[in-house]
C-alpha cells in the first residue's frame, strides 16, 4: 500500500491556548491511591518530577477518556483531558470515591492548558525545560510536561503541555509566537498519541491507539476498570487492530469510519484524531485500523468509494512491523 510523506514545513515554535482541554483537580490524602485504582497507568509511584499518560476505561476495557496527569503537590494532582468528556469522566470517577480521602473537581475555570512547541518554546523554558518524554517541571505555580516528540519529515520537534493559573497563561501566550489550534493539532498527531474525545469515547481498547507503546499503560500495576480485558489483549491474543497515521486530500473528523477495498461491506477502522497539514495542502489523521487492511488494497474515508487515504509513517515502530522478517 502507498506510504507517503507530506511536505510539512517545520514551525519555529510557539504557544497555543488549548481551549478544547479541561483539568480535573484531585485533592486529599488518598487522591493518588484512589486514581491508581482507576487509571491504566501507575499513580502511586508518580514522582514530583514525573507525568503520566493514562486511560480511564469502562469495565469492557474501552477508553472513556485519556488523561495526562502529574502531581501539583504532595496531596494534589492535576489531570488534563478533552473538555467534552470531562463532565462524564468526573461524574463517573466521583461515584467511586466513597470513603477515600479524596475530592475531585473541575478546575477548568482556574487552570488553563497551553501547548508549547519548537525551538522558540525551548528557548523560553530554558534550563527548566523537562528533557525527556513524561518528565515534568514546576514553574511559578504552574507545571510543564514534556510530551512525546512530534516527528515531522524525519525531524523531532519538542512539545510540552503547560498547565497553570489562567492569569499566568496570558503571560505565556504573550511571550511566544502564536500557534494556531490546527497547527498544534497536527503537531500532536505527529507525536503518535491520539486523545480520546466525545466522538471516540468508548470505542478503543488502549492498544488500539498504541497507548502501551507511548507510556500510557502499566501492565505491572494492580487492578483498574477494564484491566483484565486490556491485559488479556496484550498477553493472551494477537492484537488485530492498531493506530496508524493517514493522509488525505479532504478534511477528516474523529469518529468517521474507514473502508477497505477488499472487504467494502464493513468498516475497517475509525478516525481518532485529525488535523490539516502544516503546509496548508492536505490533511492527516490518527486512526484505529485492522492491521490486515494496511497490507494490501486501498483505504477510503466514509464509504467504499470515498476519498482515498494514504498511510503515513508513525514516529515509532509497531510491534508487528518490528517482528516482520526482512528480505535478504
Amino acid at each position: 500500500m502507498d506510504t507517503s510523506t507530506p511536505n510539512s514545513p517545520l514551525p519555529s515554535g510557539g504557544a497555543c491556548r488549548l481551549t478544547d482541554r479541561g483539568v480535573i483537580r484531585a485533592v486529599g490524602a488518598d487522591a493518588a491511591s484512589f486514581l491508581h485504582g482507576q487509571l491504566s497507568n501507575d499513580v502511586s509511584r508518580l514522582g514530583s518530577a514525573q507525568a503520566r499518560l493514562g486511560a480511564y476505561c469502562s469495565p469492557q476495557g474501552r477508553m472513556l477518556a485519556s488523561l495526562v496527569f502529574a502531581r501539583s503537590g504532595p496531596e494534589e494532582l492535576w489531570l488534563s483531558l478533552s473538555a467534552d468528556v470531562l463532565a462524564p469522566t468526573l461524574k463517573r470517577l466521583s461515584m467511586f470515591v466513597l470513603r477515600a480521602k479524596a475530592k475531585l473537581s473541575d478546575a477548568s475555570a482556574e487552570l488553563a492548558v497551553v501547548g508549547l512547541a519548537g525551538a522558540r518554546a525551548a528557548a523560553w523554558l530554558g534550563e527548566s525545560a523537562p528533557a525527556a518524554p513524561w518528565d515534568k517541571a514546576d514553574r511559578d505555580g504552574a507545571m510543564v510536561i514534556r510530551l512525546q516528540p512530534a516527528r515531522l519529515d524525519g525531524t523531532d520537534v519538542p512539545v510540552w503541555l503547560w498547565i497553570g493559573p489562567i492569569a499566568q497563561a496570558e503571560a505565556v501566550l504573550a511571550a511566544l509566537p502564536a500557534l494556531q489550534p490546527s497547527q498544534w493539532a497536527r503537531l500532536e498527531l505527529a507525536t503518535g498519541v491520539a486523545q480520546v474525545n466525545a466522538a471516540t469515547s468508548g470505542q478503543f481498547v488502549p492498544q488500539m491507539l498504541n497507548y502501551e507503546l507511548v507510556g500510557g499503560v502499566d501492565f505491572r500495576k494492580g487492578c483498574y476498570p477494564g484491566q483484565e480485558v486490556v491485559a488479556r489483549s496484550q498477553y493472551l491474543g494477537k492484537l488485530k487492530r492498531r493506530g496508524f497515521l493517514l493522509g488525505a486530500t479532504v478534511p477528516m473528523q474523529p469518529g468517521q469510519e474507514i473502508f477497505w477495498s477488499e472487504d467494502a461491506g464493513q468498516p475497517a477502522g475509525v478516525i481518532a484524531a485529525a488535523a490539516p497539514e502544516l503546509s496548508g495542502s492536505g490533511h492527516a489523521a490518527l486512526a484505529e485500523l485492522k492491521i490486515a487492511v494496511t497490507q494490501s488494497g486501498t483505504l477510503h474515508l466514509g464509504a467504499a468509494d470515498g476519498p482515498l487515504l494514504a498511510l503515513l509513517p508513525l514516529p515509532y515502530a509497531l510491534p508487528h512491523e518490528a517482528a516482520a522478517p526482512t528480505s535478504a
